[in-house]
């Protein structure tokens, strides 16, 4: 094993451990606490949209078909949860049916459009087709997994492009083919595995419970097994909470 393997592995290794040390002193808090903490819920049912709230879309953006989420991609927007979530981890998988595809899942969202920007204030989880930048000219520093605060929200990227956290290693497949994001969310902290392997980080968000949105960004994607486990709640003010949508 050479210098490269061990650093490699001691990278890994720091990753897992931070997931690990984020998540484990909420689960010790889980056993005493009457609420339904620790355990998995789906946030789609594979049946229809209860659950989620279209914000700017139209009926024709989402619809569901053999168990899978299908997005139009048009008009750009969001759909939102119909709640909000503070301390958790969530599963979905995803696949673009189009070369060059962009989409994402915001979390800590506003769960409204931001002034005349059809998408929102929030952390988003990018999921970027492998041949966007290319198509859009843009160099390859541009890639799926990216994560980053919208609409002047803040956080510190593990792994910085300008304000952005980028993915230290390129696993998502092309079009027509799943992915699986696994995204943990833990007092302002943001971890991303894509198809089995953390990724990609940030911390420090000034914003630590919102609602989820969904993104539709011009480009047909399918979602499916979209599931969440909370965790019980940190310490979390007024401020680092998004206001609650009528």
């Amino acid at each position: 094993m050479d210098l490269f393997d061990i650093k490699d592995i001691l990278i890994k290794l720091k990753v897992v451990l931070s997931v690990w040390f984020l998540i484990l002193p909420l689960a010790l808090h889980a056993q005493g606490d009457e609420k339904d903490y620790m355990v998995w819920k789906p946030l789609f049912n594979g049946k229809n949209l209860n659950g989620w709230v279209d914000v700017n879309t139209s009926p024709e953006t989402w619809r569901v078909e053999k168990g899978v989420l299908i997005c139009s991609g048009n008009p750009i927007g969001v759909m939102r949860s119909d709640r909000q979530y503070e301390n958790f981890v969530l599963e979905i998988e995803w696949k673009h049916m189009e070369a060059g595809g962009n989409s994402g899942i915001f979390v800590w969202s506003e769960g409204t459009q931001f002034g005349d920007n059809p998408l929102t204030k929030a952390i988003e989880v990018q999921m970027l087709e492998l041949e966007w930048s290319t198509i859009n000219n843009r160099t390859d520093d541009y890639v799926h997994g990216e994560l980053f605060p919208t609409m002047g929200m803040y956080a510190l990227p593990d792994n910085p492009r300008g304000p952005r956290s980028k993915s230290i290693e390129k696993r998502c497949l092309g079009k027509g083919q799943w992915n699986k994001y696994v995204v943990v969310c833990v007092d302002g902290t943001v971890k991303l595995s894509v198809n089995g392997k953390f990724v990609n980080g940030l911390s420090k968000s000034d914003r630590k419970k919102g609602y989820l949105c969904l993104e539709a960004e011009g480009a047909e994607i399918h979602f499916r097994n979209i599931r969440i486990m909370e965790l019980p709640p940190g310490v979390t003010s007024e401020e680092q909470t998004a206001p609650i949508v009528d």
